[in-house]
Order: structure tokens, then C-alpha cells, then sequence
């Protein structure tokens, strides 16, 4: 039998719903107070770094710093996890969610471009463990609750679109001339919270294989055609999303719009990336995993179509929230074809090799996003989204066929 037409696991003793039902809403809880980190930094960082960096060029490398941290420490994340367990992993990270606040703050108040790069760093390290929390809710269920749990996880976006964003606009002018410091430091404040509630989460260690019952390598794991077609659709779904997101802030104040403006652009963004977690894992309980991520790729091109038509605010606005949903879709369902792939005991490996080549693309998309907008201007970088999306698409198309045609 192929091995992209293996049927669904059955449920083992390592599954326990309920408990993956209750860790799902721990960290949910903390998704929504770690999410912030990366609204700050996003909303923030490209408008300081215009105002600090020694060229105009490098405005969005502080968001670059936080991606190249994100792709940096997913492989020690997983490291982690598999020595120490789950929670004192992510209990790691957010050592570098107060630290990333802290660092910022000192180099707003001080004027250093190049400290601020590594705040973001730093929060960037922070976010390679909160976005494992996805996985974290998957390990304890069974294959047809996965998607839910993933889903659940997200949702705490939702809430964390309202805080940071929020946070952004009542701290920004807090100690003045100093733009945006109070906000990092409300940002540590978050990420020390967020460590308390990462304290209830309860996550037991794979169950060791039994003598002589070999391990699948990552290598064998990874050329599947699932996996490869998961991983292009998450890295797809992420660098688009961070190469207009890290953007848009930056050309609404080009211009003309207000820095209000473009903030609750953000906010919309944010919460148009998350709100659809609610319902994504039914949906790809109805209709399927592969059918759910192509309407997500589907929504990223629309999105970029709209970005290209026009510079008003709602023409941004929409291009944003389109991006956001595209997102959602496009990345439950990758993340849920990932889970797909692997048994108990590879998970962290497997999942962590995933996030870095996500990640990785994110740091070449954030990057390549300033001098794309620098150069171009804003429609040139949302033009980049259609032949990706094109290309990775066919991908998923090939994939959905050849189940089709795979023997059952």
C-alpha cells in the first residue's frame, strides 16, 4: 500500500482526548498571552528600525532577527523536549520572552539598532517554543481529534490579536520621546505570565518501543509525500503571510496613514489568523485536510490580488484579514498532514525538522520583504505570492490525486 493512502491510526494507549482536550486549553491560555510577543514585534520593530537603522533597506531586519530566531531554535526546541519533556521546553522559551522585552527596551532607550536586533532575537527564540504548543495539544490525542486540538491551540490567537495590538496603542507614547519602550516591556510582562499558566500543562513522555521494534530515521519520515507536501504547504503559507504582514505596516505610513492605522491593521490581521480556529479542525474533519489547505492557498492569492489594486486603508485592511484567513486554513491543515506522518516516539524530531524548514523560509521571506518593498514598492511584494502559490498548489493537487488513485 502506498504510504500516502495508509489509513488512519487507531487510537493506542498514548491517546488520552481528554487530557489532550484539557492541555489544549492550557495553552491556549498561553497562546494568547505569547502570541502578543509577535504582535509587538511586528507592529513595532519596522517602524523603529526605519528610525534607527544606519539604511532604509534594513527597516524590517529587526522582524527578520525574531524570524532567523524563530528557524534557529526550533531544532533546540525539540532537542528539549525530548530529553527534559514537553513543559520544560516551552518553560525555556519563555525565559527568552522576558529576556526579549527586556533587551528591546534597553535599546529603544538608548538608541541602539543593533541591540534592538537582538531583542528580537531573543523573541524570536521565544517563538520557536510557543508555536510548538500546537503540537504539545496533539501529543496525548488520537488522530481524528488532532485537528481539533491544533485548532483550539490557534484560537488563543484570537486573544491575542485584542492584546497586543491593544497593548501597542496604550503604551506607545507611555515615556515619552521614546516610542514604543513601554511597549516591550508590557511584552515581558506577558511572557512571565504566560510561563505561569505553561505550569498546568501535563504532557507524559512517549512509551518506549519495545525490544527489537525498530525507529523510523527522520530521513525515511521526511521523503514521504506527505510530509514533503506538508511541509512546502506550511513554509508556503508562513513566508507569504510574514512577507506581507512585515510589510504593511511600513507602506501604510509611506502612505500617509497613521501609525493608529496601521496598527489595527495588524490587529485585524491577527485576529482574521486566528478566529478561524474555532471551526478549522470541523472542517477538516468534513471535508478533508487537503480540500481545507487549498482554500487557504486559494485565499493567500486572493489577498495578494487585493493588495495590488489600490493603497487605501481598506484596501490594506482586507488585503490583511484575506492573508490572515488564508493563513489559518493553509497552516492547520499542513500542520495536521505533519501529524499525519510520524508515530509516538519520532514526533519531536519530525516536527521540529517541519517548524525549521518553516521557519527557515520565513527568514529568507522576512528579509527579502524590505528590500522588496524598499525597491519595488507595495505591489511588487504582493505579486510574489501568486507563482508560489501556483507551484505549491499543484503540489497539493498531485498529492490529492494520487490518493485518489492509490489502491485501498
Amino acid at each position: 500500500m502506498s504510504a500516502v493512502a495508509e489509513p488512519l491510526q487507531p487510537a493506542t494507549p498514548a491517546h488520552d482526548d481528554r487530557l489532550a482536550r484539557r492541555n489544549a486549553i492550557v495553552l491556549a491560555v498561553a497562546q494568547a498571552l505569547a502570541g502578543g510577543n509577535n504582535t509587538v514585534i511586528v507592529t513595532t520593530s519596522a517602524i523603529i528600525g526605519s528610525m534607527l537603522a544606519p539604511d532604509k533597506g534594513l527597516a524590517t531586519l529587526p522582524i527578520t532577527g525574531m524570524v532567523v530566531g524563530m528557524w534557529l531554535g526550533t531544532l533546540p526546541v525539540g532537542a528539549l523536549a525530548r530529553r527534559f519533556g514537553r513543559r520544560a521546553a516551552l518553560q525555556t522559551g519563555s525565559v527568552f520572552g522576558v529576556l526579549s522585552g527586556l533587551i528591546s527596551f534597553n535599546a529603544v532607550m538608548i538608541g541602539s539598532f543593533w541591540l534592538l536586533l537582538v531583542g528580537t532575537f531573543c523573541g524570536g527564540l521565544y517563538a520557536a517554543a510557543h508555536q510548538s504548543y500546537r503540537f504539545a495539544a496533539a501529543d496525548t490525542a488520537s488522530e481524528r481529534y488532532r485537528p481539533k486540538v491544533v485548532s483550539w491551540v490557534l484560537a488563543g490567537g484570537v486573544f491575542a490579536a485584542v492584546i497586543g495590538p491593544q497593548l501597542v496603542i496604550f503604551t506607545k507614547d507611555m515615556l515619552p520621546p521614546y516610542l514604543f519602550a513601554a511597549s516591550f516591556l508590557g511584552q515581558s510582562i506577558c511572557a512571565f505570565l504566560a510561563a505561569i499558566v505553561l505550569h498546568f500543562v501535563k504532557i507524559p513522555k512517549p512509551a518506549a518501543r519495545r525490544a527489537g521494534e525498530a525507529s523510523p530515521s527522520l530521513a525515511h519520515v521526511v521523503r514521504k509525500p506527505r510530509f514533503i507536501v506538508a511541509a512546502a504547504c506550511g513554509m508556503a503559507s508562513y513566508a507569504l503571510m510574514n512577507v506581507i504582514m512585515t510589510s504593511a505596516p511600513l507602506a501604510m505610513v509611506g502612505c500617509g496613514h497613521s501609525v493608529t492605522d496601521a496598527t489595527l491593521g495588524i490587529q485585524w490581521h491577527v485576529m482574521a489568523m486566528y478566529a478561524p480556529s474555532f471551526v478549522t479542525g470541523s472542517l477538516i474533519a468534513r471535508f478533508g485536510v487537503e480540500r481545507i489547505t487549498g482554500v487557504g492557498l486559494a485565499l493567500i492569492a486572493a489577498a495578494a490580488v487585493v493588495g495590488m489594486s489600490g493603497l487605501t486603508v481598506a484596501h490594506f485592511w482586507t488585503d490583511l484579514v484575506l492573508l490572515g484567513i488564508g493563513w489559518n486554513f493553509a497552516f492547520i491543515g499542513a500542520t495536521t498532514m505533519v501529524t499525519q506522518c510520524h508515530g509516538p516516539q519520532e514526533r519531536t524530531k519530525v516536527q521540529s525538522f517541519n517548524d525549521f524548514l518553516v521557519f527557515g523560509s520565513m527568514a529568507m521571506s522576512s528579509f527579502s520583504s524590505g528590500q522588496l518593498l524598499h525597491l519595488f514598492g507595495w505591489e511588487a511584494t504582493n505579486a510574489v505570492v501568486l507563482p508560489v502559490v501556483l507551484l505549491v498548489g499543484s503540489l497539493l493537487m498531485w498529492l490529492t490525486l494520487r490518493r485518489r488513485a492509490a489502491p485501498v
